[in-house]
């Protein structure tokens, strides 16, 4: 082969990994900037991911891209819901609706555990990967048993705010059903470790008795081969964290 036919052959193949990449359903967000460690890249509802060498820095509008009776009726993702929630509860609909949101997480590039551990507050406590607010086990204003908000979960376990912000307490259904898999990575709590869905990889199905007091435990994981700290979403609570984060959180701002 001379050089003309390799120059020709090269063009052809990039060519075709940009055709691949365009048409699939691969999960990569709108910007990523080149120095940004490609796991990120599964973070696929972010607007942009950056890496200043201390933080990963994602941005994202919050929005879910599933549909829900929490949209407003005139948008093409809202679908009326009723009969019963996935965990069991007769479905009773919040007066909130979605909208748009502002949010910049900031988190550590590198991961490391805490020497004084930080109880998880109200409001976002992490990113999953469509770019939906991660939250805790509790129910506003004051740290109240979850129970009682349960029932206005919809069908992919999510529900608005009073500030119209979606986002997700228990397992996001719409994430380990449709765009990954129960034993799947699901996102980022704002300590920079990993949150996976309610199996492991051999299909074992992970309860809150099988975690530390922070709701995680570590081992290798196909995203992170080396073994790495990682949260667990499980059926019964708390859910994804238990006694605040195991490493030191970085920020959040909407």
């Amino acid at each position: 082969m001379n050089k003309i036919q390799s120059y020709f052959l090269a063009i052809i193949a990039v060519a075709t990994i940009s055709s691949c990449n365009k048409d699939d359903d691969t999960m990569t967000p709108t910007t990523v900037n080149n120095t940004v460690p490609a796991v990120y890249a599964k973070i696929y509802g972010a607007s942009s991911i950056t890496n200043d060498g201390t933080y990963i820095t994602i941005k994202t509008d919050g929005l879910p891209d599933h549909k829900s009776p929490y949209y407003p009726v005139n948008n093409a993702l809202y679908e009326a819901y009723s009969g019963t929630t996935p965990l069991g509860f007769t479905f009773v609909q919040n007066p909130n609706r979605i909208a748009t949101q502002n949010f910049t997480f900031k988190i550590p590039l590198n991961p490391v555990v805490a020497s004084n551990h930080i109880a998880t507050p109200l409001g976002a406590i992490g990113v999953a990967l469509n770019g939906v607010a991660l939250y805790n086990q509790y129910a506003g204003p004051n740290n109240q048993v979850l129970t009682r908000e349960i029932a206005s979960f919809d069908k992919y376990n999510g529900h608005p705010t009073a500030t119209s912000q979606y986002h997700y307490h228990v397992e996001p259904l719409y994430l380990t059903t449709i765009k990954s898999t129960k034993s799947g990575l699901m996102g980022f709590l704002l300590d920079g470790f990993p949150v996976y869905g309610p199996h492991e990889e051999n299909g074992t199905t992970v309860i809150s008795s099988d975690l530390d007091i922070y709701h995680g435990h570590t081992h290798a994981t196909l995203d992170f081969p080396n073994g790495i700290y990682h949260y667990h979403f499980t059926a019964d609570a708390p859910y994804l964290n238990g006694n605040g984060y195991y490493g030191t959180p970085g920020t959040v701002t909407r």
